[in-house]
């Protein structure tokens, strides 16, 4: 029989907690009583992306009602939590014995993150062709590096790992599909790139994962059940605070449903044990021609 893997739901925390510690602190030990045991941060040097994007950092932000500066650098400062606040987290998180990431959006953000031992580290789909990046954090990092591939062609996706295999890092790569939009529709989700990435990558990279900006908890289990061995959601504690990623988050009671999802599907997925399972012999002596 194939041995069904138990799927590793990641929350990511990304800038819920509104710049506040206090706030990623209670989102730990919510997120911590529905049954999860991975959550993810979010880390930037804000300064470098202002002179990379002028035009995006100096302007307003898009959606006026959810910033909370007067421009969008503003708004990204205020949201930032420190490195110092990063290490608070993580010797937090390891103390309930849970594990810490972080997506890094820069190298010095990165330097910054692996200076306080994550336990995996994440590329986010903004960043995947930053090739600096992707070389800071294979000579500097040996465990499991997470890429997400939205808003990547597929002959990008074939470079990404084609660097990866050249620097002996293949072995340490989770390879994500992704959909970058917020929120994503059905439609638009896309499930079966995850089976496109095992066909494609299965003898290469550690693993398959599956990042999902969708509403409602319906989806993930199809994405495990289609070889997602990672599955990453955003996580809240009020869907209705202000902010951009709050309304494709999951609240407490939907971590927990999902985690019971998850266990129900694992267990639904394999074959027959025998021709006639114990369960259909009453029925078979009674119903069958």
């Amino acid at each position: 029989m194939c041995e069904i893997k138990n799927c590793n739901l990641i929350l990511e925390m990304c800038c819920n907690h509104q710049g506040k510690i206090e706030t990623a602190f209670e989102m730990i030990n919510e997120a911590s009583k529905s049954g999860a045991k991975i959550m993810k941060f979010q880390k930037r040097n804000i300064s470098e992306w202002a002179n990379r994007k002028p035009n995006v950092y100096y302007a307003p932000h898009p959606c006026s009602e959810n910033s909370f500066g007067k421009t969008y650098k503003e708004h990204r400062e205020k949201l930032e939590l420190t490195i110092s606040e990063h290490s608070e987290i993580l010797n937090y998180m390891h103390s309930k014995n849970l594990l810490y990431s972080c997506s890094v959006f820069d190298v010095k953000s990165c330097e910054e993150i692996l200076s306080i031992g994550p336990d995996f580290i994440k590329i986010p789909s903004a960043c995947n062709m930053n090739f600096d990046l992707l070389k800071f954090v294979c000579l500097n990092y040996d465990k499991e590096i997470h890429l997400s591939t939205g808003m990547t062609p597929k002959k990008d996706i074939d470079k990404i790992v084609d660097f990866f295999i050249k620097n002996n890092k293949a072995n340490n790569l989770i390879l994500y599909a992704c959909t970058s939009g917020y929120p994503v529709e059905a439609k638009d989700l896309n499930l079966l790139e995850i089976v496109y990435l095992k066909q494609r990558y299965k003898n290469i990279v550690k693993g398959i994962g599956f990042s999902g900006h969708h509403s409602g908890i319906l989806f993930d289990p199809i994405a495990y059940a289609l070889g997602a061995d990672y599955l990453e959601r955003h996580f809240t504690l009020n869907r209705n605070q202000k902010g951009t990623d709050h309304k494709v988050a999951l609240e407490v009671s939907d971590v927990s449903k999902l985690l019971t999802n998850l266990n129900l599907t694992r267990l639904a997925l394999k074959q027959k044990e025998k021709d006639i399972l114990d369960i259909e012999i009453i029925n078979r002596d009674k119903l069958k021609w």
